[in-house]
């Protein structure tokens, strides 16, 4: 796929970026093997883990977790009111969207709990080694993964292709989460709503936005700070990921939504 090689003008000295459709890689450019930070990526991955938790019984997806009046489900929505990084809530949970590092590293701890297990163990349990990941926690649940292109196409595969969840509740998962709440997206603005899923951020009809315009507005996914974004468009059948060696930056909000469209319209 060609078009892909519009990355090779992007600032990042190194970009690996790969096409799905349907579960299928479709094109490809730079190293599939090179390990990158995925950064705020990495809370797919522990969302994914949760759900399996939920599937098993192991958690419910309303018991309490967090800080007073919170559920698993107010911490995979950012709606728990606790802030970016460690510290006491500043809102009610369910009041706003409250982009959270620290609500999913609350999350974590509760799985870990309830699991009686360390929460990377259950990561790779219940993610990584089903997936055939290489891909390794090394830090926060919240940002901490490091792997290569292969493990997040093969991951963005599983997102088009559920095999660890059932379809139903994937669905769940990519839809809205406390509608209406009002928030900001990070490095981006103020969105009203602010909507997400559980734990996957939804495209709906914010702008400005990291994926194109051609993105319907079913599209999910993230982006991290490394460089690092998945979306997963269902209408077309498409995903599209990313890493790479440039932290995210002006330069990103111009690139990938023109990528973005290029492979929305030439697929």
């Amino acid at each position: 796929m060609d078009l892909l090689g519009q990355v090779a003008g992007w600032p990042a000295e190194t970009v690996a970026v790969g096409v799905l459709r349907d579960g299928e890689v479709v094109g490809s450019h730079g190293p599939r093997d090179q390990v990158f930070r995925w950064a705020s990526v990495t809370k797919l991955a522990t969302t994914v883990a949760v759900l399996v938790a939920a599937e098993e019984g192991v958690v419910d997806l309303d018991e309490p977790a967090g800080p007073p009046g919170s559920t698993v489900r107010h911490l995979l929505a950012h709606a728990s009111g606790l802030p970016f990084d460690e510290g006491p809530p500043i809102a009610k949970p369910g009041q706003r969207r409250i982009y959270s590092n620290a609500g999913f590293e609350a999350l974590a701890a509760h799985l870990e709990a309830t699991a009686e297990m360390p929460f990377a163990e259950y990561l790779g349990a219940a993610v990584l080694r089903p997936l055939g990941l290489v891909a390794e926690l090394r830090g926060s649940p919240a940002a901490g993964l490091e792997g290569t292109l292969d493990d997040l196409l093969r991951f963005g595969a599983e997102l088009q292709r559920p095999s660890l969840v059932a379809a139903e509740t994937l669905a769940e998962a990519t839809a809205v989460q406390f509608p209406g709440l009002v928030g900001v997206l990070p490095d981006i603005g103020r969105m009203d709503p602010n909507d997400w899923g559980l734990g996957f951020e939804l495209r709906d009809a914010k702008s400005p936005h990291w994926t194109g315009t051609r993105n319907s507005p079913r599209t999910f996914g993230h982006f991290g700070g490394s460089g690092s974004f998945l979306w997963v468009d269902p209408e077309p059948g498409l995903a599209l990921a990313c890493l790479c060696d440039l932290d995210f930056g002006p330069w990103a909000l111009e690139a990938w939504p023109r990528l973005s469209d290029t492979v929305v319209e030439a697929t």
